[in-house]
């Protein structure tokens, strides 16, 4: 393994940030049946220690990926500090991903080694062991398998291997909801620099305790909420799964709270949700996805508090946020604004432009493009796809849409894959969605767009009623109508029960305009 100067090994930064007394308590859990557990700092720097130690027993090439696919834990995070410490490249895999795509992530970026639960070892081995990899571990979200086994006859102490700020730490692979999964390069630096300037600009401070209810295998999970409680030394109360009452009952014990919109629906589901409830509590984040108004505005009446909404993606994990305090870049703005992500984080760079790359005038309409220490690599493998996504001055571009209004507040408006081009105009779903959203009786819509012979595209509009509401597809239409030029008007329009998501709660629109695109062949 090479050695520099100085280390740039994420692992080193985070540790660092460990309370002197490592005997303090650094996680609260419960077991799957339900006996409380507690993790010591000590704990976890000895346990993730012994981890390292056995991946460096097996010698592996330099740059090795290990592959993870397991349930939630506090020894799968073990496992990923591990794998920083030891100095090779951590690939989370989505616990949803069937033999199919696993064949995909395994062929695509062969892996030194998979940890897998112990209930799936039959079949992932099998996929590991023929695209040639050598270590086929277990992991139980119950403290089982070959890989606690294996690393408990290591020594607990371990010296963090040398890597350089630029050195690949984690790949991410992308969703996947346009063709094949991309795997994003994410070196040290991008994570540690993001980590750094969320600490600051998000207000950490002594005493915060985290309530951690969200996946491990996502940008959400493993990096802004496990690196903000580790880099800040904060405890962490630890979920295995989202659950509205627990959350509950562990926010006069904690400070900090970070959710997908779905969660905040949840709760807001729940009586005991009040002012009272959540007195204790610093910040609310919300993220990964669009958060309705109505929540956004629902939140702040039950709890007195105003959720901070932020942007980020797999490629540059976390961009803009709304203020947490007042932000002297924008006109010392403290206001957090429901319908907006904010403004680009200390050292992001972030434009919207059109598509000859020229820069829009404020409240335009136009692709984001970003700039910045947290921005990736590259993606793994795909030399011409990388090119692709970035502009000759070096500016990535994100495939969002969006808008920065006077104030400097950016809003997403959506993806740029999104967007409908109906008889030569273009139309945005996000707009669409926002009337139809506001509309007596509708919980949430979705809009895209299909093949139509006259005009190229036209839109579906695709709405859940809330419970008990009696919603007409007719009467939808005939609303937007008063509102809406006639091009911005869905062709049809359908209530159903639910939406697809993904496991962050995003709508899968690729899998509506499957269903919707023989409409009007």
């Amino acid at each position: 393994m090479k050695k520099t100067n100085s280390n740039s090994n994420l692992f080193c930064a985070l540790r660092a940030a460990f309370p002197r007394d490592l005997d303090q308590i650094a996680v609260e859990t419960t077991s799957p049946q339900g006996e409380p557990l507690h993790y010591t700092w000590r704990d976890l720097d000895h346990a993730s220690a012994r981890i390292a130690n056995l991946l460096a027993s097996l010698k592996l090439p330099e740059g090795s990926r290990v592959a993870v696919q397991v349930e939630k834990s506090v020894e799968a995070m073990l496992l990923y500090l591990a794998t920083l410490r030891a100095g090779y490249v951590f690939l989370p895999l989505n616990t949803a991903y069937q033999s199919g795509e696993i064949e995909y992530f395994v062929g695509n970026a062969e892996p030194a080694v998979v940890v897998c639960t112990p209930g799936n070892f039959g079949w992932v081995s099998k996929i590991a062991f023929k695209a040639g990899t050598q270590h086929v571990f277990t992991l139980g979200d119950d403290r089982t398998g070959s890989l606690l086994e294996r690393a408990a006859h290591h020594k607990d102490e371990h010296v963090p291997v040398a890597r350089d700020a630029d050195d690949l730490a984690a790949i991410l692979y992308t969703s996947g909801t346009t063709g094949r999964s991309k795997g994003a390069m994410l070196t040290h630096g991008n994570l540690l620099s993001n980590a750094q300037v969320l600490k600051d600009y998000w207000g950490w401070k002594t005493g915060d305790v985290l309530i951690h209810a969200l996946p491990i295998f996502h940008v959400h999970g493993l990096f802004v909420a496990i690196h903000g409680a580790l880099i800040n030394g904060s405890k962490m109360i630890w979920m295995a799964k989202f659950d509205p009452k627990a959350v509950l009952a562990a926010m006069p014990r904690a400070t900090v709270f970070m959710g997908v919109p779905t969660l905040y629906v949840r709760l807001l589901a729940e009586p005991g949700l009040n002012k009272e409830s959540a007195k204790n509590m610093r910040l609310f984040i919300a993220g990964s996805a669009p958060l309705l108004i109505e929540t956004f505005t629902e939140w702040q009446q039950r709890t007195g508090h105003t959720i901070l909404e932020r942007y980020g993606m797999s490629e540059t994990i976390m961009l803009t946020s709304n203020p947490y305090a007042a932000d002297t870049r924008h006109k010392g703005q403290s206001e957090r604004r429901g319908a907006t992500v904010g403004f680009p984080l200390p050292g992001v760079g972030l434009r919207v432009v059109d598509d000859a790359n020229k820069p829009l005038p404020v409240g335009e309409i136009g692709n984001i493009q970003v700039k910045g220490p947290n921005v990736f690599k590259g993606y793994w493998r795909m030399p011409e796809k990388t090119a692709e996504e970035f502009t000759a001055d070096g500016w990535f571009k994100t495939g969002d849409v969006g808008k920065v209004d006077e104030r400097d507040y950016v809003s997403i408006v959506g993806r740029s894959k999104d967007l409908i081009i109906s008889g030569g105009y273009n139309v945005y779903p996000a707009e669409i969605e926002g009337f139809i959203n506001e509309m007596p009786g509708v919980a949430e819509s979705a809009l895209v767009g299909v093949p139509h012979p006259d005009f190229g595209e036209v839109g579906v509009a695709v709405v859940i009623a809330k419970p008990g509401a009696p919603l007409s597809p007719e009467a939808i239409v005939a609303a937007l109508k008063s509102q809406l030029a006639n091009f911005k008007i869905p062709k049809k329009c359908f209530v159903v029960p639910e939406l697809p998501r993904n496991t962050m709660g995003k709508v899968q629109k690729n899998l509506l305009r499957e269903q919707y695109k023989g409409l009007f062949a």
